[in-house]
């Protein structure tokens, strides 16, 4: 019965992380890791924040389970911001917070993004009907730094 209890704690802990503020969910961030990513989403912090609060619960994944999903997620996405590359695993889910408007981009099947039921052929297309302007998809939902002298 306890476990169950400490499951559902859990559980209901990491479904009330999409709901936090940022400020919130950086805090939670900063009390269980040493340092800030370079290069973040709000889906990239909840699930590393999610993987973490699970882990404490839990305990850690055997290693060669651990090893055996960081290749097939490295075979499946790529993200090599030094180089400018970006491919993602279809289902991701990317998250920007616009004007005080949150918007979640999804990466479907074949390699479009969806945003409120609209396809787009890539990121720089959901960023610019965003914000009605020029955009860098990539800079613009934080997965490379924007170019310098401009907008991103």
């Amino acid at each position: 019965m306890n476990e169950r209890r400490s499951a559902a704690s859990v559980a209901a802990q990491i479904a009330s992380l999409s709901e936090m503020a940022m400020k919130d969910l950086w805090a939670l961030w900063d009390d269980h890791f040493p340092k800030r990513p370079n290069h973040w989403n709000r889906d990239y912090v909840e699930s590393r924040v999610a993987h973490r609060l699970q882990e404490l619960a839990f305990g850690k994944l055997p290693e060669a389970l651990e090893s055996q999903l960081l290749k097939i997620g490295a075979s499946d996405s790529k993200f090599n911001p030094k180089r400018g590359e970006v491919t993602l695993t279809p289902g991701t889910i990317l998250t920007r917070e616009y004007q005080e408007v949150e918007h979640r981009v999804m990466v479907t099947p074949e390699g479009q993004y969806e945003l409120n039921g609209r396809r787009f052929k890539s990121l720089s297309a959901v960023a610019r009907h965003i914000t009605g302007v020029q955009w860098s998809g990539p800079a613009f939902f934080g997965l490379r730094a924007p170019r310098k002298g401009g907008k991103a």
